[in-house]
This record gives C-alpha cells, structure tokens and sequence, in this order.
C-alpha cells in the first residue's frame, strides 16, 4: 500500500512538530465502524487526528476534513470515552519504519489514579487495527480494540481484551534505509541476484511501498523494471545517492507527491516527487504529510462510510423487493385459475337443468351443454344430492369472482409497492450524508418497513432539497428522497415546471417559473439532472416526463413519493455529470 513506513514517520513528524504532546482530548467520534476521530485541545489551538483501520483507506494522522456522526455512539467509541475522555497525550511514537504508531495518554482511571493508557494504530492493509490498551507493570495489556482477533482468525497472534499487547511479527532482517549505513544497503541489495531490483528492496528494506521502490529502480537504472543482475556498481551508486536523497525528504519533508491519472483519479501518493510515470500520470505536490492524506483518501473515505451506513438498510429494501415480488407471483399465478371459473358455474346449470333425471350416489352427469350443443360430462360426489352437487359448483364459481376481484386489488398494490421500494432503494443508493440515511430510515419507520426508535421533532434534522440554477438563470431543485420530494412538490407553485424519469426511479425536479415561463434551455438541464438524480444514472438517452406542477397529484392514501400526471411530456436526455458537480448538496 501506499502508505509505507516511511511516509508514515514523515506524519508522525509533523505531529510532533506541530505541538499535539501536551494538548488534551476534547472528544472522541466514531463516524463509522473502523474509524475514530479525537479532537484535541491545547495552547489554543486544536486539532483532530484520524485513526481508520479501514482495508481501503487505512491511515492515522491530523485531518481537517469534517465527518457525519452517528445518532448514537458504537460500543467501542464509548469504550474510548471511558478511558480516555479528558486525558492528555504525552506522547507519539513509531516501532521503526513500521506502519505501527502509538500514540500515549495520561489519564485518571475509575479510582482516581493517574494512568497511562495508548492508542495504537496498526495500519497494515486488511489486518489494519486500533488497540486500546494500558500499562500495567511495565506491561501493556490490551482493553480492547476495533477488530478483536481470535484463534480461530490467526493463529500467530491474538487481540483480545485482558491479554498482553504483543507487536505484528517483522518480515525477515530488514534494514531502515535512514539510519543503515551505504555499505550495509549495498551489501542487501547485491544479495537480490535473480530478481527484480523494485522487489528486492521491498524485501530488504523496511518500510517503502512499491511505487518508492519502483522509483528508486527507476533512478538508478533509468528502468523501474530493472533486475538486479542487471546492475553495475555505478548503478549501485547512483541508488545510494537516491536512498540518501530521500532519507532527507523523510528527515526534512517537502517533496509530497500525489499521482493522478489523465482522467483526474488518485492512483498513487509518496514522500518524494515521483518521475517514472512521464507523462502518463499527473504529478501534484502537496504542503504536507498530512494534507495529503486529507486530498488521497478524503472522497474514498466519505464514501466508504456512506456504503457502511447503507449496507443493511439496502440489504433491507432488496430482501423486501424480492419477498414482494416472490408473493406477487404466487398471487397472479392464482388469479390465472380463476379464469376458469366460468366453467363451475355451466357445470352447476348443466346439473341444474338435468336434476330431474339424477339420483343421489351418482359419480358422473351425461348431459348436453345448452351453451355449446355438445355433449359434456360433469363430475359429481356420490355423497350429495344432485341439488348440494349444482350448490357446490355455484359456490366455487363464487368463490373465484370474490378471489378475482381481491387478488387485481393485491396485485395493483404489490405492483405500486415494488415501485415505492425500488424508489427507496435508488434514493438510498445515492444518499451522500448520515442525514439523508436517517431521513430514509425515518421514511420507512413510518410506513412500517421498519422499527425506529421515536425521534423528538425539534431534533429531526432535515437537509434541503439539492440547489442548481441553470445557465440562463432558472433555479431547479432536486429531491433527495421519498419524503422531500412530497414536500418539494407540494411547496412548489402551480406554474413552476415538474420532471421526473419516465417508469424510472429517481428523484422529483422542480423548476422555478418566472412569470409563468420555463425556457427550454431549464428543461433541458433540468432533464439531464432528473436523469442523472436516477437510477438511469449509467444509461443514456433517458425518457424524463415534465408537466406543470398544477397537474402532479398524490392519490389519498399513496405512499411516500408517489404521484399521478397528466399534461405531460417526454424529451430524451443523456445524464450530465458535469452539471451534477455544480449542483449545491
């Protein structure tokens, strides 16, 4: 992973240098299962650092980016309340270049005693964790921490409360290229005869990533693929001198370096100016450690969490779409019965018409079909009279009619149901913040998918509506959701224009008229927004219907975002993410 030891020493640096020891902790967050945030404060200044045992964004350092917290606080960060809430950091460390940094609290325990406890953050990929643990005889027994490790998950070391706080064992004797000396690196890298130089130094040295060791391949021998057979000593020299060169990047910071690729994606990051890509990436240096950990992994660890929160809620939705959809086939698999229910009512005419030649105790009528001419046999029970045996024909007939007209009732239903619920599901799919989650949520506790615990009014916060104005100066609002598309709706003027995706989930869009008119130009945009707010999202040239806002009504008794129109129209449009961006969320 990118975030090397090495890097990982340059952000400890600028900890230390920006004078957290001595600050004290003001809170503790968890703003999702495997991140926490501590906001400290000390010398009038305060700061946050971020601690994520995440797989895909795992890190720890100072960050200036704001994260939505839950409603109410996991386990684990109350756990952290507990035993550090109030203390003061006295001290940040690392074990060597590995990505192992720990970061030291005094604290007053429950009986009033001054303690130290430490925070440490393993950031190791998959196996990323965060340790709570405190010192105890000169032992560090751990109390617990976000991912606790069992037998079961590793056989090599556990993590569990109680237990003695032992390091991840190191790969092999390898060496810290800032403080070795040029013949002990010269002698490791000449041991790597039959391999590739990238992979060797990865080997031998501690701490680097594979785009530092692919750039120090790439500067000694003008080939980042180069093997290590391959290598004079002049190249031996010239990857000295790097080593030596980026040590002082580590010691002294100042050449942060983030890749991007030509469509503008992070790829890479580094604490040296990175130069064997060319042109085929695109090189932005950063002011620090730090702030480029912000800029990297800031949009994918927003994102991360919003999957987080809305992983069970969209579970949830699936589960109910397709328990709906398996009874709505049943239901129209029985309504395909009751088209034969005519012919229970000719069998009991036929037996109607012919009673005066049975007797009870036959099995079977011969008898004509006045309908059709031809001669027909009816089954009969030999238990019942000729007359219960016309009754009971009539009341299957019955039986069908009544089951005809509740099963259309049960079928329309479930059919609106599986359009309310794929329209949840697409709002929920593209919620970007915990408020939107929790406004969904509370949409669903309310029409009974849920259980919710009950929320006082005044301290449900709702966000507005998405903000866009259009390139000749039309404001359009966006719903974010079921519940706010009622509201935007219903707030909206009869004249201002309607939109919405043609039998496609997605959000209501509502243009402000002025003087009664909508340009063509705000449809249009409109239109591209209202398929891009969609679960059309992906597709392109997208039916999108809009009307007057004065013929959208909401059937008595419809669910959340549910309308009828008419006085429509459609117009095809490609959704326009370039537009997306300059809508205000």
């Amino acid at each position: 992973m990118s975030l090397d030891g090495a890097f990982l020493h340059c952000v400890v640096s600028e900890m230390l240098d920006g004078g957290l020891v001595g600050s004290r902790i003001d809170k503790i967050y968890q703003p999702s299962r495997e991140e926490i945030i501590i906001a400290l404060r000390g010398a009038g200044k305060q700061y946050k650092i971020l601690i994520s045992a995440n797989s895909v964004s795992a890190r720890v350092g100072l960050t200036a980016l704001s994260a939505e917290n839950p409603s109410s606080p996991p386990m684990f960060c109350m756990l952290l309340r507990k035993h550090l809430g109030g203390g003061k950091l006295v001290g940040i460390s690392q074990d060597g270049l590995e990505r192992i940094v720990n970061l030291d609290f005094e604290c007053m325990n429950e009986i009033g005693d001054m303690v130290i406890n430490r925070l440490t953050a393993e950031i190791m990929g998959r196996h990323s964790n965060i340790i709570l643990m405190t010192k105890k005889d000169g032992v560090y027994r751990i109390i617990d921490s976000i991912k606790r490790v069992t037998d079961e998950i590793s056989s090599v070391r556990r993590i569990l409360p109680n237990i003695p706080y032992e390091t991840p064992p190191r790969k092999g004797d390898r060496l810290n290229f800032l403080t070795c000396t040029n013949d002990e690196l010269a002698r490791a890298v000449r041991c790597g005869r039959g391999k590739r130089l990238a992979k060797h130094l990865i080997a031998c040295l501690e701490g680097i990533s594979p785009v530092f060791a692919s750039e120090c391949a790439f500067y000694a021998c003008r080939d980042a693929d180069a093997a290590v057979d391959d290598m004079t000593e002049d190249n031996i020299d010239r990857l000295l001198f790097f080593l030596s060169k980026a040590a002082e990047y580590v010691k002294n910071g100042g050449g942060f370096t983030v890749l991007r690729d030509l469509q503008g994606a992070y790829k890479d990051f580094c604490f040296i100016p990175i130069h064997q890509y060319g042109a085929q990436m695109i090189s932005v240096e950063a002011d620090s450690a730090n702030a480029l950990l912000d800029t990297f992994y800031g949009s994918k660890a927003e994102n991360e969490r919003m999957k987080q929160r809305s992983r069970d809620l969209l579970r949830m939705l699936l589960n109910a779409y397709e328990r709906t959809a398996r009874k709505l086939e049943i239901q129209k698999n029985e309504l395909a019965t009751c088209a034969d229910r005519d012919d229970f009512r000719v069998k009991g005419d036929i037996v109607s018409a012919n009673i005066y030649k049975m007797t009870k105790g036959m099995t079977e009528l011969t008898a004509e079909d006045y309908n059709t001419g031809q001669t027909v046999a009816v089954p009969l029970e030999a238990r019942l009279t000729p007359a219960e045996n016309a009754q009971r024909y009539y009341a299957e007939y019955k039986k069908l009619e009544k089951a005809e007209k509740m099963l259309v009732k049960l079928i329309s239903d479930g059919e609106k149901e599986l359009v309310y619920i794929d329209s949840v599901f697409d709002a929920a799919s593209r919620a970007e913040s915990n408020a939107e989650i929790s406004e969904i949520r509370r949409e669903l506790a309310e029409s009974g998918y849920i259980h919710a615990p009950a929320v006082k009014k005044d301290k449900v916060k709702r966000k507005a509506p998405m903000r866009f104005v259009t390139d000749d100066g039309y404001e359009v609002y966006i719903g974010r959701n079921n519940t706010q598309n009622d509201r935007l709706t219903k707030t909206s003027s009869p004249d201002d224009m309607w939109l919405h995706t043609k039998d496609i989930a997605g959000s209501h869009v509502i243009i402000r008229a002025k003087d009664g008119e909508v340009s063509d130009n705000a449809i249009l945009q409109a239109a591209s927004l209202a398929a891009y707010c969609s679960k059309a999202r992906n597709s392109t040239k997208v039916p999108v219907d809009y009307t007057r806002v004065r013929y959208v009504k909401k059937p008595g008794g419809a669910k959340p975002g549910m309308v009828i129109f008419t006085n429509n129209y459609t117009v095809l449009v490609n959704p326009d993410e370039t537009l997306y961006e300059r809508v205000e969320k």
